[in-house]
C-alpha cells in the first residue's frame, strides 16, 4: 500500500480526496465522469484530519438493484470486518485479526487481497503496525492498549490476484469479478475495541432508500 509520505499519493491526492472504486476496481479508484449504473457497486475510501490527528474509513454502496452475487459478497466483507474489530483486544496479536478475516470469507468461497493492508492510524493517515487481513492466528505484533489501527477488508468475489492500471495507482482484480471494502478505524481500549468510525448514518439513510 502506497503510504503517505509517497510522491506519487500526494499528487493524487491533492486533487482528488475520496477514493471511489467501481465494481472490479480494489482501491485507488479516481473519480471520474464514468455515471453510476443500476447493479453497480462503488467503494468510497475517505480520511479525515482534526486536531492533528487522522481517521480512515471505506464503505462499498450499493447502486439501485445489485445481483445476489455482489450483495453477498458486501454482506460478508462487511462481517469480516466486525470480526476482526473483535479481535483487536489487548494481549492479541495482528495474525488473530487477520486469521479471523481471512478464515471467514474464505469459507464462503471469497479471496483476500494479499498486496493491499490494514494500518496503525495517528498523526500520520499510516503508521505502523500493517493490518493484513489474511495471517495466522498468535502471529504478529502484539496488541497493546492506547493501539490505533484502521482494519479494512478487501475481498474479491473470486482470486486474490490483482493488477495495477496503466495509471500506477488504481488496483483492480484480475479475473474482473467484483470486490468489496469496508472499513473502521479503531482503538484499542483496556475494555476491549473502540470503533472511533461509523457507518450508523450511512446504515440509515441506505435503509430508508430501500424502504
Amino acid at each position: 500500500m502506497l503510504l503517505l509520505n509517497d510522491p506519487l499519493y500526494d499528487r493524487i491526492s491533492s486533487t482528488h480526496h475520496n477514493g471511489a472504486s467501481i465494481n472490479e476496481v480494489v482501491v485507488h479508484g479516481i473519480p471520474d465522469s464514468y455515471a453510476l449504473r443500476d447493479g453497480d457497486i462503488v467503494s468510497v475510501d475517505c480520511g479525515a484530519l482534526l486536531n492533528g490527528y487522522f481517521g480512515d474509513s471505506a464503505y462499498t454502496f450499493a447502486v439501485g438493484e445489485i445481483s445476489e452475487e455482489k450483495r453477498n459478497l458486501l454482506r460478508a466483507t462487511k462481517e469480516s470486518l466486525e470480526l476482526g474489530v473483535q479481535q483487536a483486544r489487548v494481549g492479541n496479536r495482528i495474525g488473530d485479526i487477520a486469521a479471523s478475516i481471512q478464515e471467514y470469507v474464505q469459507a464462503k468461497g471469497y479471496s483476500v487481497v494479499r498486496e493491499l493492508v490494514g494500518h496503525g492510524v495517528g498523526k500520520r493517515l499510516h503508521e505502523d503496525p500493517q493490518v493484513p487481513n489474511y495471517g495466522k492466528r498468535g502471529k504478529g505484533t502484539k496488541i497493546q492498549e492506547g493501539l490505533v489501527i484502521a482494519i479494512e477488508p478487501m475481498i474479491n468475489a473470486g482470486k486474490k490476484e490483482v493488477f495495477t492500471g496503466k495509471d500506477h495507482w488504481t488496483v483492480i482484480t484480475e479475473d474482473g469479478k467484483p470486490s468489496a471494502h469496508f472499513e473502521h478505524t479503531v482503538a484499542v481500549r483496556k475494555a476491549g475495541p473502540e470503533i472511533l468510525t461509523t457507518f450508523e448514518y450511512i446504515d440509515e439513510i441506505v435503509y430508508r432508500v430501500a424502504v
